[in-house]
């Protein structure tokens, strides 16, 4: 089931937060209000395929067991490491079988074996839900929490807002809030901002991300196909999966943050305007928030941090990107997404450590976003000769297309021994109609305050290392944005209102979330 789709909006939601607000209401046992969003998650999980339900219940049942058993008072330390290791080991294991089977076979063929290929259909939300226990079973090994209440714990894995795609959640983060009864007026006010905010996200996918997806998809499937692309049509392509990916998941986490706080719950903040950074550093501080923080705490400082020199930081660096490029999908190209980064991030640690200069600020974002459009070209292609074949038409060895191919450029250019085609007449895209909406999704990315400012923060959690990024900058840039906050007012309500109409009008087709594949 799909947050832009007509039985999840029409249906599903409005019972599921009907009965939960009833039966916090009305019923004296609090366990049964979560009992019925446990039974409501585990349906909206199924009806993705209903045979994965036993995947993920059993997955809750196996890592609530050994949470319990690294919870014993007294058990010995030998036995508390073997326990946890055992217990990210078969985790691991299950993630590598549905995620990673079919690339191995496939890499074994490219060798000349001649295997066949087992048809493995990943269970929706696997990696989301794999990390998110991995992190429980290494705070129980810290000590760090202790849960006994299977009906709580099920909850925290299965609480449908953030089930399929995230965000990452900490269980002190979640299960306190649980816990707490919301006066009536905070209740109120919650579930309006709640509202707010998934109606946000839900025009960023509809409106945005699925109108960029009809540019950006046949320019790669053109690659692909082994297609020779043109200058123009692999900077439109890849603008436009830049942009596309961008309202894709940030859409996807505004709505699950507000469908979280409709039910009384903050979620962490998961994206924070990430392409209006400065640095590839401060990129990843800000894109898949949750993502970067898992494998801040669980890989790279365990690998042993910036703690032992420079060198075996930028080494640290690059292994957690390439492990964190592969996590997002079975294809070598995530690995070379991932190394990029990798690569990019430690470039930037040696440019600290060696230069005093300071870039201006324009020029660190324009950089900063072409480096991250290179490298979505391997998380987008499915192959390499088709990443290759983008990169090409990039560089403009295969020609160039102009909107006028009779103009002076084209004829200084053809002069040059360069091939001039009409955008008209391109094979692969169609902008007569579709222009406006590059350039107006490129202009909001860059330049528009992001949900979590206009909400001034009180619907998601900022998680400790965004604070540290944005806190110091926060006074310079409010000077700089509009005063666009959001207060419970008629005006607003007319303008969500309009951006909910509108979204209902473009929910004609069903597109899954690009995070949903991962």
């Amino acid at each position: 089931m799909l947050f832009s789709s007509w039985i999840f909006v029409g249906a599903f939601l409005p019972v599921v937060w009907g009965v939960y607000r009833l039966l916090q209401s009305y019923t004296p046992v609090r366990e049964v209000p979560l009992a019925w969003l446990v039974v409501a998650s585990l349906f909206f999980y199924g009806w993705f395929e209903p045979v994965y339900v036993l995947v993920i219940l059993a997955s809750i049942v196996f890592n609530f067991s050994f949470g319990l058993m690294l919870g014993r008072v007294g058990l010995a330390q030998s036995k508390r490491r073997l326990l946890a290791g055992a217990g990210i080991a078969a985790n691991l294991l299950s993630l590598g079988y549905y995620k990673y089977t079919g690339l191995f076979f496939t890499t074994v063929n490219n060798f000349g074996a001649d295997l066949t290929v087992p048809e493995i259909v990943l269970p929706i939300g696997i990696s989301f839900f794999t990390f998110q226990q991995i992190a429980w079973l290494v705070d129980a090994y810290r000590h760090q929490m202790r849960e006994s209440n299977f009906l709580h714990y099920a909850l925290f894995i299965s609480f449908f807002p953030q089930l399929v795609a995230g965000p990452i959640v900490h269980h002190n983060e979640m299960m306190p809030q649980f816990a707490r009864r919301l006066s009536a007026p905070r209740a109120r006010r919650l579930l309006a901002m709640g509202v707010t905010l998934f109606i946000i996200g839900l025009f960023k996918k509809v409106g945005f991300a699925d109108h960029l997806a009809e540019i950006a998809d046949p320019v790669f499937d053109s690659a692909a196909r082994g297609t020779a692309l043109t200058l123009f049509e692999s900077w439109v392509g890849v603008l436009a999966y830049t942009l596309q990916i961008y309202f894709d998941f940030s859409g996807y986490s505004d709505m699950a943050l507000g469908l979280a706080a409709m039910f009384g719950i903050r979620l962490p903040l998961n994206f924070l305007s990430p392409y209006k950074s400065a640095s590839i550093t401060d990129f990843w501080r800000r894109w898949h928030i949750t993502l970067s923080r898992f494998l801040r705490d669980y890989l790279y400082i365990p690998l042993g941090g910036n703690r032992k020199g420079l060198l075996r930081r930028l080494v640290n660096l690059f292994v957690t990107m390439m492990l964190g490029g592969l996590w997002h999908g079975a294809n070598w190209t995530f690995l070379v997404w991932g190394a990029l980064h990798g690569v990019y991030l430690a470039l930037h640690q040696l440019w600290q450590k060696i230069s005093a200069w300071r870039m201006p600020r324009p020029l660190g974002v324009g950089l900063t976003f072409g480096a991250v459009m290179v490298a979505w070209v391997f998380f987008r292609a499915e192959n390499f000769p088709a990443a290759m074949r983008v990169l090409e038409g990039m560089t403009g060895k295969h020609g160039i297309a102009l909107q006028n191919p009779d103009g002076w450029l084209a004829d200084m250019l053809r002069a040059c021994g360069i091939d001039i085609q009409s955008v008209g007449n391109s094979r692969n895209l169609r902008l007569n109609e579709k222009w406006y909406i590059l350039w107006l999704a490129l202009g909001v990315a860059l330049f528009a305050p992001s949900a979590h400012y206009i909400l001034r923060g009180k619907v998601g959690i900022d998680v400790t290392h965004v604070a540290e990024a944005s806190g110091r900058r926060a006074s310079k840039r409010k000077k700089f944005l509009p005063p666009i906050v959001w207060v419970p007012s008629w005006r607003w309500g007319l303008f969500i209102g309009f951006l909910f109409a509108v979204s209902l009008l473009l929910l004609t087709r069903v597109n899954a979330f690009i995070y949903f594949q991962f």
